[in-house]
């Protein structure tokens, strides 16, 4: 009872927003996160590491993606907060690791945001390829900043529209797909193209393991329904039903929609300038499925861009409410927005922009591989923090559990472990520890001077007022 105290300090010091979303718009909010950018744009990539292969290389990241969602779950039914893993962290590890974990989250998902806006530009030039990328990347921007403050119910109702189109896109593409690999003469699609060109491991296993990494990539954004369970009517029924219904969707859409795009375009003819998806919409030569596809993708980016915005949001609210950022970040309108915490996640659109103008080929790859470690890093510290909790409640009655603890929290904790490591042996990821390390070492120094200078500033802070 003392530690369930302890922990509802943690709680309210987060008070002021409104628990207004429910659980189909949590259980869209995680996929409109997930089914994004990373699927649309960065499958390039990773079919230009392993070939066919990255139909396993997105099965590994599914399973890593599973077994962290059950570990969320678990923490999230006994604790929902939208502080959320960052909390767990504090209290379950330490300060220390709480304010690591909250930071480099962010951080990484901030930089998540721009990829999603770059790619925006990228999809723009489809019908307007002789205009630069910035103005689209300013004018999507707007709209979606203005989505995130009108107020968390408003954002939720349109962020489950936008995620129900996708959703009925991909359907459609495999629908197609299927029907055209059933019913097409053409001999140039078919399951062949997964051994054509090279075999199924053109590049071998370690090819098929570095596509892993995007794969990661892919996936994130499914722990914003940890997050968003503090803005939930019933956060418990709420985080147990988009556990169930996610995992799932995520795993038919992610592996049938590559499998069925590497069946109808061979694999050496996808490149990393437009979206894969869109050239097999181009190869089967339906009536306007380019432009219709291209429409798709654009909106795919926008929920992404749209849900990885709100969870910076909120990430950031949570640090100054435990007193880790400046006060001011904390503060929430009458609507329940954190306007100032809003305003400063902006910066991956700032970032995504000077790139746009300063290497427009090179700013999605290279905000990706930066953003990486943050994936990397707080998936790692969740799986341990898990472990941590369930030794904390050893013989306590859970809401939820996850099945095959310890084994399946070892499990995950070690490929992301590996994961991690492998980015210092592939050229696309060079940059990701060389930002990640340096970046998680100065925060640890700043964290540790802080608290010399102030013994009391990891400590609870009184709710700041409303603006």
């Amino acid at each position: 009872m003392k530690d369930q105290a302890r922990f509802d300090e943690i709680a309210r010091r987060q008070g002021g927003l409104k628990k207004q979303l429910t659980a189909g718009q949590m259980s869209m909010l995680a996929i409109g996160g997930a089914i994004g950018t990373g699927l649309f744009l960065g499958s390039a990539y990773a079919i230009q590491m392993a070939g066919p292969s990255v139909l396993l290389s997105y099965l590994i990241g599914g399973v890593v993606a599973l077994l962290l969602m059950g570990c969320l779950a678990e923490m999230t039914s006994q604790h929902p907060t939208s502080g959320s893993f960052g909390d767990y962290a504090e209290f379950y590890l330490s300060p220390l690791w709480g304010f690591l974990l909250r930071y480099s989250y962010w951080s990484c998902v901030v930089l998540a945001v721009g990829t999603e806006v770059t790619a925006i530009g990228m999809y723009m030039q489809f019908w307007f390829p002789d205009t630069p990328a910035w103005p689209w990347v300013l004018l999507f921007s707007a709209a979606v900043v203005v989505i995130n403050l009108v107020g968390v119910k408003s954002f939720g109702q349109v962020e489950y529209v936008l995620s129900t189109i996708k959703v009925l896109a991909i359907g459609a593409f495999i629908v197609i797909g299927i029907g055209i690999l059933s019913f097409s003469a053409n001999p140039h699609f078919g399951l062949h193209n997964f051994t054509a060109g090279g075999g199924f491991f053109p590049f071998g296993l370690s090819g098929m393991w570095f596509a892993v990494i995007v794969s990661i990539f892919s996936y994130l954004s499914i722990e914003m329904i940890a997050v968003a369970a503090g803005e939930a009517k019933n956060p418990v029924v709420a985080v147990r039903s988009a556990f169930k219904g996610t995992i799932l969707r995520l795993f038919i859409f992610y592996m049938l929609s590559i499998a069925l795009m590497l069946a109808l375009v061979p694999w050496r003819q996808s490149g990393t300038g437009e979206s894969p998806f869109l050239l097999a919409m181009n190869v089967i030569h339906l009536p306007a499925a380019g432009g219709i596809f291209n429409f798709i993708v654009l909106i795919a980016a926008l929920s992404a861009m749209n849900s990885q915005l709100y969870i910076t949001t909120r990430m950031l609210f949570s640090l100054a409410r435990a007193g880790q950022a400046p006060a001011a970040l904390g503060r929430v309108s009458r609507r329940g927005i954190p306007l100032n915490a809003l305003a400063m996640s902006c910066i991956g659109i700032v970032v995504s922009i000077v790139l746009s103008l300063a290497a427009p080929e090179q700013s999605f790859a290279a905000m990706m591989s930066i953003s990486v470690f943050g994936a990397c890093f707080t998936w790692l510290m969740i799986f341990i923090t898990h472990l941590f909790f369930r030794r904390h409640h050893a013989g306590t009655h859970l809401r939820f559990r996850l099945w095959g603890f310890p084994y399946t929290t070892l499990l995950g904790a070690g490929l992301m472990l590996a994961l991690m490591i492998s980015t210092a042996f592939t050229d696309f990821f060079r940059m990701t520890l060389w930002f990640g390390i340096p970046f998680t070492l100065l925060l640890a120094g700043a964290y540790l001077y802080r608290l010399r200078r102030r013994p009391a500033a990891h400590a609870v802070r009184p709710t700041p007022g409303v603006e």
